[in-house]
């Protein structure tokens, strides 16, 4: 039987997910907030925005309309930036079907709050944690465009409903696995957009690969302490939501938070970086309400701290790195 879905979200990840969700055999409604966008989308089953030469299978259609694209939507999948998801899913809210299951294929954690974006969902919907699933992993939205082969974490408390998403975005080139640790995949995704962040400053600054190994590893490190503290699995960072998304989001140019720190380490001010920037790259805003979580949670998160520092404070790259490296020693966990 197929699926109806409904994607909230016509930016890179959104309209590549779609044409994964139609090759996977799912009916596809995307939702674009820009009348003339969807008109375009329609016509000529092209974003024209974000992938001009991805041709979208006939099974997606292109709606401005939120109560159309929620109309008999068996899974609604939210692809908008994260800081925006509270205001935009209210209005959604009562559109949708009690029933449905809420998939998040966003990648921070809301500022103010410190809450991961499956919290943000519980918060606005009331609904049970059997029906709020994340989508994480190594997963740059433009290869996936490309159908080149990825994988992926399917999370949710309710394993049997991880499943019912797995088989629906299951195709030839995309793979995804199911996990029930929601907290350690959020997790995972949203603090690599920091170190992601973290790499591209040092990579400006015209640092090598020893260097960005380094800032890679303790990264990790970071997320896992953090993961550990609020209740995740320690193998899930380990996993695809957790070191493959790492390696990903901190080695690939096309990384949207590894250009922007790139454009940091540089010596462009911030607001520089945000005018040539032309997507958004999460970790700019998650990294002080990541910062903001770990400070909740009594973790320290040092190079979280740093991207902090030079991003919104001001420092200087050059200083920000030296004060990290002549922090006491210590063992290696």
């Amino acid at each position: 039987m197929t699926a109806r879905c409904a994607v909230y979200g016509t930016g890179s990840w959104g309209t590549a997910f779609a044409a994964v969700l139609a090759d996977a055999g799912c009916e596809v409604s995307l939702w674009g907030r820009r009348p003339e966008l969807v008109a375009a989308i329609n016509a000529d089953r092209r974003n024209p925005d974000y992938f001009p030469e991805l041709e979208l299978p006939a099974a997606v259609t292109a709606t401005a309309d939120p109560a159309q694209a929620a109309e008999g939507a068996e899974f609604v999948i939210l692809a908008v930036p994260s800081q925006s998801l509270r205001a935009n899913l209210a209005a959604w809210a009562p559109l949708l079907d009690p029933e449905a299951v809420l998939v998040s294929l966003m990648k921070g954690v809301e500022l103010g709050t410190a809450k991961r974006m499956s919290e943000v969902v519980e918060d606005i919907t009331k609904a049970g944690p059997e029906r709020i699933a994340v989508l994480s992993g190594p997963n740059l939205a433009a290869e996936i465009a490309a159908r080149q082969p990825a994988a992926a974490v399917v999370a949710c408390a309710d394993e049997a409903v991880a499943r019912r998403f797995q088989t629906a975005c299951h195709t030839r080139y995309f793979r995804p696995y199911t996990n029930t640790d929601v907290v350690g995949c959020e997790l995972g995704g949203a603090v690599k957009n920091v170190i992601a962040l973290a790499v591209g400053i040092a990579g400006g600054m015209g640092l090598g690969d020893n260097t960005k190994a380094s800032l890679i590893t303790r990264g990790l490190a970071e997320t896992t302490r953090l993961g550990l503290a609020m209740g995740a699995d320690a193998h899930t960072f380990a996993g695809l939501a957790g070191m493959g998304d790492l390696v990903a989001t901190c080695s690939s140019p096309l990384s949207r938070n590894n250009t922007f720190g790139r454009n940091l380490g540089r010596g462009m001010s911030l607001a520089e970086t945000i005018a040539v920037t032309s997507q958004t790259a999460e970790g700019v805003k998650s990294c002080e309400s990541v910062a903001d979580l770990a400070r909740r949670h009594g973790v320290d998160m040092p190079i979280t701290e740093t991207v902090v520092d030079i991003v919104h404070n001001g420092k200087p790259p050059v200083v920000a790195l030296k004060e990290l490296m002549s922090r006491s020693a210590k063992p290696e966990r």
